[in-house]
């Protein structure tokens, strides 16, 4: 009798905890547990100014960026979390002045925005810009220097938008 009771008090607390539902990726990430897919519309350019590639780059890394840090399917349209939106703001204008009234640095900005939708947890939707920079100096040239300033203000701002959706940031 007190072995089956010491049974039952050891399975009670296990069965309790297998009951709980969250789902949590290696990111750390809380995802409903409900949610199998997840879908990335094509970020469009709203900008008159950068290269032409900055719509596809910046929606192939967001797309990068779920598939690595979630378990969740990627489809084309309709998943169960959504992200949608466009590049709004591209903008390189100087920051720090040296004595010759000529710039000593540059700064790129970049504001993306962003609708993501959660098909369990409406309370989680969102529509946000989310806007990093970069700065450089600016005896160098930007069309030289755009794609790797755009890679790591594209990295922040996948960051954050990953951070929003999925960290309750």
């Amino acid at each position: 009798m007190k072995l089956l009771r010491a049974i039952y008090l050891l399975l009670l607390p296990i069965g309790l905890l297998m009951a709980c539902k969250a789902s949590v990726s290696l990111s750390g990430a809380t995802i409903p547990p409900e949610a199998r897919t997840i879908s990335v519309a094509f970020f469009t350019n709203n900008t008159s100014l950068g290269a032409p590639s900055l719509s596809q780059r910046f929606t192939e890394k967001l797309r990068d960026v779920v598939s690595q840090q979630t378990n969740l399917s990627l489809v084309r349209q309709n998943g169960d979390l959504q992200f949608e939106g466009y590049i709004a703001d591209y903008n390189v204008a100087p920051i720090a002045v040296q004595s010759n009234d000529q710039a000593a640095q540059n700064r790129m900005t970049i504001t993306v925005s962003v609708k993501y939708t959660n098909k369990f947890e409406s309370a989680k939707c969102f529509e946000q810009n989310f806007t990093r920079f970069a700065d450089f100096d600016s005896k160098l040239n930007v069309a030289t220097e755009e794609p790797r300033l755009v890679d790591e203000i594209y990295r922040q701002i996948t960051e954050d938008i990953f951070y929003k959706a999925f960290n309750n940031w």
